[in-house]
C-alpha cells in the first residue's frame, strides 16, 4: 500500500517513514519544511520507494498531488508548541485545525483512502482527575491553545470518517523524545548546558511529573494500532507505564554531559509550579487498550529521557 504522511520531514514522521519503509512500503513525504528537515529523509533520497512533496496542507492543489495513488494517510503535521510565547491562536488554528479540514477535504475529493491515521495529543485530556487516564475519560477540557487545536481535529476526523467511508485511528500521544528532536524539555535542557554548562535554567517548580515515550516505541504502537483497529473510528493512547519529573530529567541530562556538579535554579512558575500557562502538571495515559493488542515500549520514561540526551549530546 502506499502511505502518504504528512509531516514527514519532521522529528515523528521521519522515524515513522523509516520504519514503513524498511517494512516494504511506498511512502510519499507532504512537508513545507518549517520544521522538519531533508536531513532527516537523507537515508531515502535515491531510494523510488519515497517521493516528497514540498508543500503546505493549506495548499489544496500540493495535498491533492501528494494525495495521488495513497491508501493510507498518517496525518502528523502540526504546530506543536504548547507555549502561548511560541505560537498564537491563530497559529494553531491555521496550522492543526485548518490544515486538518483541508487535509481531509482532499481526500473526500480524491477518493481511494481506506484509513487516516491522526496524531494527537494527551493534552486534550487537559487536567484530567484520574491519573493514568484512559481513552474514555471526560469530560475533555483542554487548558492549552494546542490542547483545544488537537481536540477539534480529532472531531473533524471522526465526522469526516463516519460521513466519507473510511477509518480512522486517533493516537492520543504523550510526551514523543527521541533521535531528531528539535522541541521539548530534554532538548531545551541540552540546548541551556551547551550555552552554559555552569547552570540550568528549569521553567515551574521542578515537580511537574509526566509520562516520556521513546520515538521507536511510539511508531512501532501506531502501525501496529493502525493495522489491528476495526471500528470506524478508533483511539488509543500511546505513552509510556511511569511518569519522570523535570527535575529528574535535569538530573539525568546533566549526567549525560558530564556536568552533575551544575546549579539548577528553578523560576518557581505560574499557577502553582506550572512551567508556564497551560502546562498540565501531571500526566500519564493508560495505554492498556494498545497493549491490548500486543504492544510494549521497550524504554522506560527514564530510560528514553536518558537515551534522548545521549543521543541530542552526539548530535
Amino acid at each position: 500500500m502506499k502511505v502518504l504522511v504528512t509531516g514527514g520531514a519532521g522529528f515523528i514522521g521521519s522515524h515513522l517513514v523509516d520504519f514503513l519503509i524498511d517494512g516494504g512500503g511506498e511512502v510519499c513525504v507532504i512537508d513545507d519544511l518549517s520544521a522538519g528537515s531533508l536531513d532527516n529523509l537523507r537515508r531515502w533520497e535515491s531510494d523510488p520507494r519515497l517521493s516528497f512533496v514540498k508543500g503546505d496542507l493549506l495548499d489544496p492543489e500540493a495535498v491533492i498531488g501528494a494525495l495521488g495513488g495513497c491508501d493510507v494517510v498518517h496525518h502528523l503535521a502540526a504546530n506543536p508548541e504548547v507555549r502561548a510565547s511560541r505560537a498564537s491562536p491563530e497559529d494553531h488554528f491555521r496550522q492543526n485545525v485548518e490544515a486538518t479540514y483541508r487535509l481531509l477535504e482532499a481526500v473526500r475529493r480524491v477518493g481511494g483512502v481506506e484509513l487516516f491515521v491522526f496524531a494527537s495529543s494527551s493534552t486534550v485530556y487537559g487536567e484530567a482527575d484520574m491519573v493514568p487516564t484512559p481513552e474514555d475519560y471526560g469530560p475533555l477540557k483542554p487548558i492549552s491553545h494546542y490542547g483545544a487545536s488537537k481536540l477539534a481535529a480529532e472531531a473533524l476526523v471522526s465526522a469526516y470518517a463516519s460521513m466519507y467511508g473510511f477509518r480512522a485511528v486517533i493516537f492520543r500521544l504523550a510526551n514523543i523524545i527521541g533521535p531528531r528532536s528539535k522541541h521539548g524539555v530534554v532538548y531545551d535542557f541540552v540546548e541551556k548546558l551547551r550555552a552554559d554548562p555552569g547552570k540550568l535554567e528549569v521553567l515551574g517548580d521542578g515537580s511537574q511529573s509526566k509520562s516520556y515515550l521513546y520515538v521507536d516505541d511510539c511508531v512501532r504502537g501506531m502501525v501496529m494500532g493502525a493495522e489491528e483497529a476495526r471500528d470506524r473510528v478508533e483511539v488509543f493512547n500511546l505513552g509510556s507505564d511511569d511518569r519522570v519529573s523535570v527535575k529528574e530529567i535535569a538530573r539525568a541530562v546533566m549526567l549525560e554531559m558530564g556536568l552533575d556538579g551544575c546549579e539548577v535554579r528553578l523560576t518557581g512558575g505560574v499557577d502553582g509550579g506550572r512551567g508556564w500557562a497551560g502546562d498540565v502538571k501531571v500526566m500519564q495515559l493508560d495505554s492498556s487498550r494498545l497493549r491490548s493488542l500486543g504492544w510494549r515500549p521497550a524504554l522506560s520514561g527514564l530510560e528514553a529521557v536518558r537515551e534522548t540526551a545521549r543521543a541530542l549530546v552526539r548530535g
